[in-house]
């Protein structure tokens, strides 16, 4: 068994596969998820040539017997979890009157309903890794469009409100069990995700993938009495009363 193991859905690229880059590069024995198994296994292997341990296990959120099948794999190869990371998530656009169902469908079950049931299945493993250390860490990936609701992104927006909604509910009702519950709230990152926007918003202006896994580093080391319930990030035209 590892010191320490963790789980990141959605880590075959962009902001996931940042944290587990970071994760990996801490120490900790790894299971990564994504929905497309040939660049998930793409990203496996480029954390093995680093040396690290790496469980690859192709899956789609909106599923779940894939979300047990991660966290099974996971126990049966580290037989710990000390950070659980819900990076998995999708965003469909369309005007608030023009929703198709199955859009509205699989962004409520990849956004939220596999954060609840990721969490659910994990449990066990965080409240050991809770009591031995008192430091267990989950992380669930918010977004600014949960802080502030945004045109055209409404049923998106609405996931990631209940995301920050979840998060501090599962931290009150864990907080005395050595489990920190973090959600993330990004503004645009550089990533596949945010190709939308590029002709308002360059890539050089975007967040990096790598500035939300630094958090994921301080997250690592804060003391078991700070509470760390939300961390926003903001490219600087997106503050209030900042001059364009």
């Amino acid at each position: 068994m590892p010191d320490r193991a963790a789980i990141c859905t959605g880590a075959s690229r962009g902001i996931g596969r940042a944290i587990a880059e970071a994760l990996a590069e801490e120490g900790y024995a790894l299971t990564i998820s994504a929905r497309k198994p040939d660049t998930l296994e793409e990203a496996a292997a480029a954390f093995r040539d680093k040396g690290h341990d790496v469980e690859a296990v192709a899956g789609n959120m909106a599923d779940e017997e894939a979300i047990k099948n991660v966290v099974e794999r996971h126990r049966a190869r580290f037989g710990r979890l000390d950070v659980l990371v819900n990076n998995a998530g999708v965003g469909i656009g369309a005007a608030v009157d023009e929703h198709q169902a199955k859009f509205i469908d699989l962004q409520l079950a990849v956004n939220i309903r596999a954060i609840v049931l990721l969490y659910r299945e994990s449990a066990q493993m965080l409240r050991a890794a809770g009591a031995e250390h008192r430091n267990a860490v989950v992380i669930n990936m918010s977004s600014f469009a949960g802080k502030s609701g945004q045109p055209w992104l409404s049923v998106y927006s609405a996931t990631k409100a209940a995301v920050i909604g979840f998060s501090q509910a599962t931290q009150k009702e864990v907080s005395t069990q050595g489990i920190q519950v973090t959600a993330l709230c990004p503004g645009f990152v550089d990533t596949p995700m945010t190709d939308y926007v590029r002709d308002q918003v360059s890539a050089e202006e975007m967040i990096r993938p790598e500035d939300i896994a630094e958090s994921v580093r301080f997250l690592l080391r804060t003391s078991p009495a700070c509470l760390v319930p939300e961390i926003v990030f903001t490219r600087p035209d997106e503050l209030p009363g900042a001059v364009a």
